[in-house]
């Protein structure tokens, strides 16, 4: 189990850095002279990055009953 919470944290760290990243790339395309369908793409991708993002830190953290 103690390896399994491993991967998932090397993973959300992945995510995570991926995600900012793709902050960099967008926000450089947008003050230049982008390719629209690339951006759509990269805002795409950015936002599934961040659902996968929430669900790893939902499997991560236990539940608290309240």
């Amino acid at each position: 189990m103690l390896a399994d919470q491993e991967a998932l944290f090397r993973r959300l760290h992945e995510l995570r850095s991926e995600h900012r990243d793709l902050d960099t790339v967008i926000s450089r395309l947008e003050t230049g002279v982008g390719d629209q369908l690339q951006m759509q793409r990269l805002k795409k991708r950015k936002l599934k990055l961040k659902d996968e993002i929430a669900w790893l830190e939902g499997q991560l953290l236990p539940d608290i009953i309240a």
